[in-house]
């Protein structure tokens, strides 16, 4: 179990994150559809996930969503680096109704993102431009190299949901363990 936890003037976040677990979570972020969203990513990536986060929402959601973002990408990376036995690679599509997003994934220890999702507008009270921004904080801080695509899709809460099932479907793969691949890279490292 990863426990972090970090305070700054606008957020007080504090994230445990159990890489190989059954999925359960507990989360509350003081933000409705980020919590929905991150059990989501718990319940389908199999990781056991507790997040906390005190934040300035009285102003926006901005500053929980990025930091808890930022946190949990540094829990991950912290439970996953040095990375061996792994597969490293990992995909999903993922299919909600009418929106279908693909995420393509390596653990690579090289952050990069390349995010195509049309969104505009609101989720609820839910600003959804901070839907990229979550995947750019934790991509970054769990360096990852991510590719997320929506292929088709108009209800902006189906792609959403459908871009954070994805991730947590090709972690989930991107994670197994292969005891007999050792440092999976040919540079013997990552």
């Amino acid at each position: 179990m990863i426990e972090l936890s970090r305070q700054t003037k606008e957020t007080q976040i504090l994230v445990r994150l159990e890489l190989y677990g059954s999925g359960q979570s507990s989360i509350n972020t003081g933000v409705g559809f980020l919590d929905h969203m991150l059990e989501a990513l718990a319940k389908h990536s199999h990781m056991n996930l507790e997040i906390t986060c005190k934040g300035d929402t009285h102003i926006d959601d901005h500053h929980s969503v990025e930091d808890v973002a930022i946190v949990l990408g540094q829990a991950f990376a912290k439970a996953v680096y040095p990375v061996k036995s792994i597969e490293r690679y990992g995909n999903a599509i993922v299919v909600m109704d009418e929106a279908s997003v693909s995420c393509d994934l390596d653990v690579s220890n090289r952050p990069y993102l390349i995010f195509e999702m049309p969104m505009e507008g609101k989720i609820g009270t839910f600003d959804v431009e901070l839907v990229e921004e979550f995947f750019r904080a934790f991509t970054f801080n769990a360096h990852l190299t991510l590719h997320l695509i929506c292929h088709r899709g108009r209800n902006r809460h189906h792609m959403a949901e459908a871009s954070f099932k994805a991730l947590a479907v090709a972690l989930r793969r991107g994670l197994t363990v292969n005891e007999n691949g050792g440092i999976p890279s040919t540079k013997g490292v990552l």
